[in-house]
């Protein structure tokens, strides 16, 4: 018996195999079609810094069987950023299958189909033939669009369905039961055009959850039991405000949004993805938390380029899947610096420098402390092999605090002098290259000594005792 089977016990009791307890199901919600629009002002009063409210209503943790990351990149990614070529998109579609592995735990990626560039671009992926990441489309909620997305030999789209009051009575100029009906009437022309749908339930953070979403969900549902066609459900963390603190109150509760959904909307963890913004620093934490409350998909971009602030970096999901399951599962991150390092140097991107993982220094220290520890073994301050996991081995940064420990590992990476031919701090080339840095301070400088000018003071130092032993002999 799979393990999320659930062995229904009359009409609404169900035996869940997770914790062998019987658990009410069957539940309905119906929908409160409102006069004025829920803003929640207590949370979101627009001239104050938002709150987080607590209920200390806590719900369980569920980790789906199976867990992976899907890409906004050449979607929510262009938007904040000129367009990336056709060819630049196909070389980051190739990055993405070899940084997914065998295993494809890069699942899929969505793609605008508005222009003729997008539309090679997506005809030039498809033609690599690669399972994963699936090629997705994200379009405008119109019949010519849908089949455009079957055109182009697509089998799923992203659908907008914004969920907020903000949205609904502000964007849309509509109630709450009009947006359902509009969107349940797309809905269903995507799926009569042959195309699976994803409802992008933007802005879900600052939704009514139990008298809009949860409602709106379960339509989607019943619709999907009746047409055969599975529809899946993103839950779009817009502005940010999601908090995946435990005992948070909604609408901004992570935990409850995720828990929610499977639980009184009945959606399979596999049909639920969290697509979460940065604008309070809490992408990667929410994404984590949306993966152990029941998602089974977080949705991602490269180095988190989104909108504003921007979204939950790929990358980042990639480090936090090895560390929750213990294992990369044939995910490859030696691609990840070979994906900065074309940014930087292809699309002229700068990559913040002590971004983790893909920042130049991300894994530099300048503390003549920190170098002491790293010379006698790099394991005291380095988070991983660096080195082996992301062809990234650790570096130090000379300055006026880095100390003789600095100069000695500097000049062992630089001479790549390793074992027992490494030298220590000691050693008469440190002593001379430490001297002219305290020198170069002393004078007032105040800028990070550079890999070149320390080159050409070990050149002089070299030239010198050459000079020094000629003579002697």
């Amino acid at each position: 018996m799979p393990r999320n089977y659930q062995k229904p016990l009359g009409d609404k009791l169900t035996l869940d195999p997770r914790t062998n307890l019987l658990e009410l199901t069957n539940f309905e919600y119906s929908l409160q079609d409102v006069e004025e629009p829920e803003l929640y002002r207590m949370l979101f009063n627009y001239q104050e810094i938002p709150k987080i409210m607590f209920n200390q209503r806590l719900v369980p943790m569920n980790m789906p069987d199976e867990i992976w990351i899907t890409d906004t990149t050449f979607r929510d990614g262009q938007q904040s950023r000129e367009p990336y070529t056709t060819e630049q998109i196909v070389t980051l579609y190739d990055y993405l299958h070899r940084l997914g592995g065998p295993k494809g735990l890069i699942r899929q990626s969505e793609f605008f189909l508005y222009s003729k560039k997008d539309r090679d671009a997506v005809e030039q992926c498809l033609e690599r033939g690669y399972e994963f990441p699936e090629v997705t489309a994200w379009i405008r909620a119109k019949k010519e669009d849908f089949q455009l997305v079957k055109e182009m030999g697509l089998k799923e789209t992203g659908i907008l369905v914004s969920c907020s009051d903000y949205h609904i009575f502000y964007k849309l100029k509509m109630t709450r039961s009009q947006a359902i009906e509009h969107y349940l009437r797309v809905v269903r022309e995507c799926i009569e055009a042959g195309v699976k749908p994803r409802c992008h339930f933007e802005d879900i953070t600052r939704a009514d959850f139990y008298g809009f979403v949860v409602p709106f969900v379960l339509a989607l549902m019943k619709l999907s039991e009746e047409t055969g066609v599975p529809i899946k459900i993103r839950a779009c963390d817009t502005l940010g405000y999601g908090v995946g603190i435990p005992g948070v109150a909604l609408p901004r509760s992570v935990p409850g949004i995720i828990y929610g959904l499977r639980h009184y909307a009945r959606v399979p963890s596999e049909m639920i993805e969290f697509h979460g913004h940065n604008d309070f620093y809490r992408a990667v934490s929410n994404s984590t938390t949306a993966w152990l409350y029941g998602a089974s998909g977080v949705n991602c971009s490269l180095l988190g380029i989104g909108e504003r602030t921007g979204n939950c970096p790929l990358e980042a999901m990639v480090m936090e899947y090895a560390q929750l399951r213990g294992t990369l599962d044939g995910m490859d991150p030696t691609v990840i610096t070979e994906i900065a390092e074309y940014y930087e140097k292809e699309l002229g991107y700068h990559v913040p420098p002590r971004t983790p993982f893909v920042g130049e220094d991300f894994n530099v220290t300048r503390a003549g402390v920190h170098a002491d520890g790293l010379l006698k073994n790099e394991e005291v301050y380095n988070i991983f092999d660096t080195g082996l996991l992301l062809n990234r081995p650790p570096k130090v940064m000379i300055s006026n605090t880095s100390g003789v420990s600095g100069i000695a590992v500097w000049v062992n990476q630089h001479l790549k002098l390793t074992g027992a031919s490494a030298i220590d701090k000691h050693d008469p080339l440190v002593l001379a290259l430490k001297e002219w840095v305290d020198q170069q301070y002393e004078e007032g400088r105040v800028t990070a000594i550079t890999d070149q000018e320390l080159t050409e003071q070990m050149e002089l130092f070299a030239a010198k005792l050459h000079d020094t032993l000629s003579r002697e002999a």
